[in-house]
């Protein structure tokens, strides 16, 4: 196995130990499988809650933002999202929000619907 598989996904100690088909860290005894790493790292858009987003999903704003001289406010639903393999400005999701036209959105400042 390389390093990178040893180090603790929770608290990065470099002196994870395997012990079956689990690995285990002896700093924080986190236990963690190769297999649910893979999983997490195919998982590249996630809510503010950890969910999967896809494209066409539905999802609400968690808090107030500013876009331009108005407020997107905290609830706001947001319908038919499209994700963004290429990132713009940190920003992974396009959409339309009603009233405020098209715009960029963080996957952390929303929650699936």
């Amino acid at each position: 196995m390389t390093t990178d598989s040893q180090t603790c996904p929770k608290c990065t100690s470099p002196y994870g130990y395997s012990d079956g088909t689990l690995w285990v860290c002896p700093e924080c005894f986190h236990e963690w499988s190769l297999d649910a790493l893979a999983d997490e790292a195919s998982a590249k858009f996630l809510d503010a809650n950890g969910n999967q987003l896809q494209d066409g999903d539905s999802v609400t704003v968690i808090r107030d933002l500013k876009a331009g001289k108005s407020t997107i406010k905290s609830g706001t639903k947001v319908k038919n999202i499209r994700l963004l393999e290429e990132p713009v400005n940190d920003h992974d999701i396009s959409c339309k929000i009603d009233g405020h036209g098209s715009m960029y959105l963080k996957c952390s400042v929303v929650k699936k619907a």
